[in-house]
């Protein structure tokens, strides 16, 4: 088994980043009508990385507007920001906040704490390293991917619907992906 450490990652820079929203997308997909998936995007939302001169010692913490939901449906939108769902006019974000980050292989694991209509439980996502470089306006940029699956019931996302066939309008399994770009702070 190899060690990761900074001069291990091709370009890896110490310091604290912030997510650039222009060149980042805050995704997820859930399964709809037992048959199919539909996709949506938070379109609203910061966060800061800072990146450890140990890369292990890393961390993220992201904030995401509920009410910035586009699912490319605005009725379906609308609906998703009512009770039945995030209940926006209580529940205005959604937070993460890393616990650590582990090697599995060439990719990371980062673990973290979700919280979402005031529940907060522990959500792990796979992370994949993008690059590390100069930009075209003199500064530094970093990419990084990311995905993994929550349970929207663990956040009292209950709402759903029997389907005379069987089954439920919507999954309880969600999946996350992010593609982020984050900007070096000088």
């Amino acid at each position: 088994m190899s060690t990761i450490t900074a001069g291990s990652i091709p370009g890896y820079l110490s310091g604290t980043w912030a997510i650039d929203p222009v060149h980042s997308e805050v995704g997820f997909s859930v399964r709809h009508m037992m048959v199919s998936k539909v996709r949506g995007k938070f379109t609203t939302f910061e966060g800061q990385l800072v990146t450890g001169a140990d890369p292990l010692a890393s961390s993220v913490t992201a904030t995401i507007d509920l009410t910035s939901i586009d699912t490319g449906n605005a009725d379906r939108d609308n609906h998703v920001r009512s009770a039945d769902f995030f209940d926006v006019d209580q529940n205005k974000t959604m937070t993460f906040r890393s616990t650590g980050v582990r090697a599995d292989g060439a990719d990371f694991i980062l673990d973290g704490e979700l919280t979402l209509k005031g529940v907060t439980k522990p959500v792990s996502l796979r992370l994949e390293l993008g690059g590390f470089g100069p930009d075209a306006y003199g500064g530094t940029r970093a990419g990084f991917t990311a995905h993994g699956e929550i349970s929207r019931s663990d956040f009292g996302v209950n709402f759903n619907a029997p389907l005379e066939t069987g089954g439920v309008v919507l999954a309880d399994k969600v999946t996350i992906q992010l593609e982020i770009e984050a900007v070096l702070q000088q």
